[in-house]
Parts: C-alpha cells; sequence; structure tokens
C-alpha cells in the first residue's frame, strides 16, 4: 500500500507541474492549449542538446549539471511559450472558440512533427540518468533521485503558488481571469499579463520534461502527447482554472493510475485514468475544486 501510494504521488507531481499551465491558460483566456504537452516534450529535447553540447559539464556531478539546464530550460520553453501565443493564439482571442481550438492541435502537430525532422523517430537516450539505491521507508522503497525530484516539483509548486496570490503581477492574473474587460479598463496591460501566464506555464512543462527525461532515461517526439492528455485529465478532475485543483488532481490521477496499474495490470493503466476523467464529467464536471459559473445575461 505504502509503495503504490508513493508510486502515485511521484508520477502525480509531474501531471501537477504540467496541469498548472493548462489551468493558467484556461482561468485567464477560457482556451483549451493542446500543445502545452509538447513544451513538455521540447523541454526534454531542448536539455538533451544542451547536456550534448557541454559534455565536460557532466564531470562537475550530475544533480547540479541538471539544476542548471533545468533552469535554462525553463527560460528557453518559457519563451516559445510566449513566441506561440503571440502567433499562434493572439490573433484569434475574439474568434470562436473553436477555431483557437483547432489551432492548438495544429500548433501541437507543428512542435512534434518539427522534432521528428529533426531528431528522427527514434527514441534518444538522455545524457544524464539519475539513479541510486532505493531505502526502505514506512514501507515503500524510495530512492534519492526520486525524492529530489519531487523537492524540486513541490518547489516550483510553492514559488508559483507565492507568486500568484502575494505579487502584483499575480493579482492582475486573478483580476483578468474574473473579468478581462473590466481589467482593461482598470489600466491592466491584459496582452503582457497573458503572455506572462503563458511563459510560467510553458516553463514549469519544460521543467518537468527535463526531470522525466533525467529519471526515465530516453525521450522522443510523441512523448508530450499522452502527458498532455494526462495533465488535460487532472486538470479536469482538480477543476480547470484553479490552481490548487490542478495540483490536486495531478496528485490524484497518480494514485488513482497507481492503484488501478495494481489492481488491473499496467495494460489498463491508460483506460483507468481516461475512465476516471469520464466519471468526472458526468458526476462533478467542475471537479474537485471547481465552482460552477452562472452566465450572466
Amino acid at each position: 500500500m505504502a509503495q503504490l501510494i508513493w508510486n502515485g504521488l511521484f508520477v502525480g507531481s509531474f501531471y501537477a507541474l504540467v496541469a498548472l499551465g493548462y489551468s493558467m491558460v484556461y482561468g485567464i483566456i477560457k482556451l483549451l492549449n493542446f500543445a502545452h504537452g509538447d513544451i513538455y516534450m521540447l523541454g526534454s529535447f531542448i536539455a538533451f542538446v544542451i547536456l550534448g553540447a557541454f559534455t565536460g559539464l557532466l564531470g562537475v556531478g550530475s544533480i547540479p549539471v541538471l539544476l542548471l539546464v533545468l533552469l535554462i530550460t525553463m527560460l528557453l520553453t518559457g519563451g516559445i511559450g510566449v513566441a506561440i501565443e503571440r502567433v499562434a493564439y493572439r490573433p484569434l482571442r475574439t474568434a470562436p472558440r473553436l477555431a483557437a481550438l483547432i489551432t492548438a492541435v495544429g500548433v501541437s502537430f507543428t512542435l512534434e512533427y518539427t522534432i521528428r525532422q529533426i531528431f528522427g523517430a527514434s527514441p534518444k537516450v538522455f545524457p544524464v540518468r539519475l539513479q541510486g539505491n532505493p531505502m526502505e521507508i514506512l514501507g515503500a522503497r524510495i530512492s534519492m533521485p526520486q525524492i529530489i525530484l519531487m523537492l524540486v516539483a513541490a518547489v516550483l509548486m510553492f514559488v508559483l503558488q507565492r507568486y500568484i496570490m502575494h505579487s502584483r503581477e499575480g493579482r492582475a492574473m486573478r483580476a483578468i481571469a474574473l473579468d478581462q474587460r473590466a481589467s482593461l479598463l482598470m489600466g491592466v496591460n491584459v496582452n503582457r499579463v497573458i503572455s506572462r501566464t503563458f511563459f510560467i506555464g510553458s516553463a514549469l512543462a519544460g521543467a518537468a520534461g527535463v526531470m522525466a527525461a533525467a529519471y526515465y532515461g530516453t525521450i522522443d517526439f510523441l512523448m508530450g502527447f499522452v502527458i498532455g492528455l494526462k495533465a488535460f485529465t487532472a486538470a479536469v478532475i482538480g477543476g480547470i482554472g484553479n490552481l490548487y485543483g490542478a495540483m490536486l488532481g495531478g496528485l490524484v490521477l497518480g494514485l488513482l493510475e497507481s492503484f488501478g496499474t495494481s489492481w488491473f495490470g499496467g495494460q489498463w493503466r491508460d483506460v483507468f485514468a481516461f475512465g476516471f476523467l469520464i466519471l468526472f464529467l458526468v458526476f462533478k464536471p467542475t471537479g474537485i475544486l471547481g465552482e460552477r459559473v452562472v452566465e450572466r445575461v
């Protein structure tokens, strides 16, 4: 039991990081950014290129080098997220939502197959692989790399929470989420705040991609597709548009997958996860922490 809980929390922390980007973007401009999972994939390939170009750094130690590469990758993926918003989504902000949704799918395929053309279809071996002897804690076998990666994820989520809830920029994000037009009339620079939201969400997704690549050891151009769907599922379960809901939804989905794999076998893992998504959409479509919104006419 303890092992299943730990495995679920570990995987769920990756889902939570990616789901935060989904929830932030949807909460502000009501866009389901289906290209967000591919930013996760892009983060792993950017780190792959950086580590390949500076192989001499690996002698310093895998953890310090990985943290440095993590920061660089977050900046680059954040910048790419801003560029995508500026080119693909901003011109469609007043268009029907279906147009923006189709564009998001197109951006997703563009990112995936651009990486495929550059790096090929075969999986790549990541230069850094975090390994460690497992320790038994409260009946669960836990390795030091797992603890480090979960701590990094927790720190990133804590910093984001403090930024959103206790800063001037975070206040502007929450204001736009409530009423974009009123925020504009009150002097809030809506375009800049939305760009900042894309930067933060993309940076978190890139960080998750680097951590997953370092832990699992291989990357490929389609790795963002499934985790993008899982992160969307986590955001819906927690309450899409809700910051705490995205974190909670990621952990809940990780636990559901862990127990589902134990009960039904690994081949039923995705079926179990998406089956719960259907149940949530039927019986509680607002998610665990989501609130029902009544539109005034």
